[in-house]
């Protein structure tokens, strides 16, 4: 366990991202240990945990039901399991990162599963031009992706939201599954639902130091980290100004990771609140939303 997060912190963007960027390439080998990447290489048939539930929520508004076939983009992909995932159930893949460490732990992997993906490394808030410059001008995607843990790491979502947008072919679709702006404000040590943080954003950061990470018990070098809070109607509304149509908006009680010591997990390997609990509190939104 960290120091307790210092609130209300007023950091330059480009401070922010440097320190998050030395905790995330900390994370990548305590990950790819982690992880079940064996399974993704050892089993034809298995997929992360993340996108079979994803798949099972974009399959309604995809042309048959799949992905295979389409170009997906994968914004904040990390170490690639969940890009390779979408790659073996027959999408083209291009994930992007800002790690050069997890992009290079992705390649690794593609190797091994024989799988021709591209990584781009980029600031998300960047990935129109990143693209640009890697696969040529005017390069779009069926499918932009991203789950699950990624845009509480930004502090500016309009831009995020035009990166989205410019991706996206028209009649393109938009996927986020992410954890919940309500989850975020509880209390993960405490022995009830406990608001503790911000709910609403005011261009503050909150201060985190801690040496743990969601996967795995090794320990990172660089502590520090910094994470905005963005309610579900800032999402919503930066996607819709940037020309998305709203397809769905889903609120799911499981997590793909322990949010807090008394989660218990289930059969499927997700986690949720103990008993009735379950019912008083998200544990992630999900937004399908198309480029018209």
């Amino acid at each position: 366990m960290g120091e307790q997060p210092v609130d209300g912190v007023d950091i330059g963007w480009e401070d922010a991202r440097a320190a998050n960027l030395a905790n995330w390439e900390d994370r990548v080998p305590l990950h790819v240990a982690a992880y079940a990447t064996e399974a993704l290489v050892t089993d034809p048939t298995h997929l992360s945990s993340v996108v079979r539930t994803d798949l099972e929520a974009l399959a309604p508004y995809l042309p048959g039901g799949t992905v295979a076939g389409l170009q997906v983009c994968h914004l904040q992909c990390h170490i690639g399991t969940d890009t390779l995932s979408l790659a073996k159930v027959g999408a083209s893949v291009v994930g992007i990162d800002f790690s050069a460490s997890a992009l290079a732990a992705a390649a690794t992997l593609a190797g091994r599963l024989g799988i021709d993906a591209t990584w781009i490394e980029t600031d998300v808030l960047e990935a129109r031009a990143a693209v640009d410059a890697a696969l040529g001008a005017g390069q779009l995607f069926d499918v932009v992706y991203t789950s699950i843990g990624t845009i509480s790491w930004l502090k500016d979502l309009d831009k995020w939201a035009a990166q989205v947008a410019a991706l996206l072919r028209p009649g393109g679709i938009f996927y986020i599954r992410d954890g919940h702006p309500a989850l975020y404000s509880l209390d993960e040590e405490s022995g009830a639902l406990t608001i503790k943080y911000r709910y609403f954003g005011d261009g503050t950061a909150l201060q985190w130091d801690d040496e743990g990470t969601y996967a795995g018990d090794g320990r990172v070098k660089h502590t520090r980290t910094y994470d905005w809070p963005h309610p579900i109607s800032e999402v919503v509304t930066v996607l819709l100004r940037h020309g998305l149509t709203l397809l769905a908006l889903d609120e799911g009680r499981t997590l793909p990771w322990r949010f807090a010591p008394r989660m218990t997990v289930t059969d499927d390997g997700d986690y949720v609140w103990p008993d009735a609990e379950s019912a008083l509190v998200p544990c992630t939104f999900t937004v399908v939303a198309r480029r018209d």
